[in-house]
């Protein structure tokens, strides 16, 4: 029988959070989803303690640690259901309500090819406006959803070649949202649809996310701008690394050399991959992200 939902997982080296965020999947029981778990090179490898043996949870493991991208392209692509809820392992559940009515949305509107959700605690308490996915106060069309959470629809998603796997981490949402709203696909954000974001005790390195940031901002307008916007974009991208810098108070004296090295590095690929955007096209998107438009759901009559 196949499942309405899998639940694709992505997890490394947090053994503890992947034990919370999966025992939160109680929340979900009445769907009977498909859960599976793709192990980015944990060390020791990510096991499930506490959990059955039957086989209700598969763990897909890369020794490669190819990165949280790689990941959830798998994920989605071994998912036998049309929808697929993909979380980080320090996402939590906080009820079936936040989930049916994501996919109730996307079961009504084939137009709707993301759902987003709200960032909260885990008592359920939200987090601040500027912390989420929109401003939006309604069900709104959005530009982006942020990655710990999100609902996809598996057809359109491997339709579009899923993630851009050179990013390797940070910023493929918002390259695959602007992918799939040149396509013709919505994404979709509810401020009530809210799962909890627990962020792992974990040393994160300012410098590296700095880095990535700014590299990924290059690699995506490579990919996807028209020739007129790529010729000051791309620079202007470079030089936001310094400006980030400046306003992070992140000591990084050797950063811009190495970004650039980077950028050059992976810049063949990303020649060969570029596909521009139409500059109308681009510019709505855009829009979006300064002001989320009111989601009109689809007429009976239509």
């Amino acid at each position: 029988m196949i499942p309405r939902l899998t639940i694709g997982i992505t997890t490394r080296d947090r053994p503890e959070a992947l034990e919370n965020c999966l025992a939160s999947l109680s929340a979900l029981a009445a769907f009977d989803p498909e859960v599976i778990v793709f192990d980015d090179g944990s060390q020791p490898p990510a096991g499930l303690r506490g959990f059955p043996s039957d086989g209700s949870i598969r763990v897909i493991r890369d020794e490669r640690a190819p990165g949280t991208i790689v990941g959830r392209n798998v994920l989605v692509g071994e998912a036998r259901a049309s929808l697929v809820l993909l979380l980080d392992d320090d996402a939590q559940i906080l009820s079936d309500a936040s989930v049916s009515t994501a996919m109730a949305l996307m079961d009504a509107d084939p137009r709707i090819g993301a759902v987003g959700f709200a960032q909260a605690e885990a008592d359920g308490t939200p987090w601040a406006a500027g912390m989420q996915p929109s401003r939006a106060e309604r069900v709104s069309v959005i530009a982006a959803y942020i990655g710990f959470a999100h609902l996809v629809r598996r057809d359109v998603f491997l339709s579009l070649g899923g993630y851009r796997e050179l990013f390797v981490f940070y910023g493929e949402e918002k390259d695959y949202c602007l992918r799939m709203y040149a396509a013709g696909y919505l994404t979709v954000y509810d401020p009530r649809l809210r799962v909890a974001h627990v962020p792992a005790a974990q040393n994160r390195s300012r410098q590296r996310y700095l880095r990535l940031v700014a590299r990924n901002d290059c690699l995506q307008s490579v990919f996807n701008d028209p020739i007129e916007r790529l010729a000051w974009m791309l620079p202007a991208r470079f030089l936001l690394y310094f400006r980030m810098r400046r306003q992070w108070k992140v000591h990084d004296p050797w950063g811009g050399f190495h970004l650039l090295a980077d950028v050059a590095r992976r810049l063949p690929r990303a020649l060969r991959g570029r596909a521009p955007i139409a500059r109308k096209t681009l510019a709505a998107w855009r829009h979006l992200h300064r002001t989320a438009a009111a989601y009109k759901a689809p007429s009976l009559n239509a």
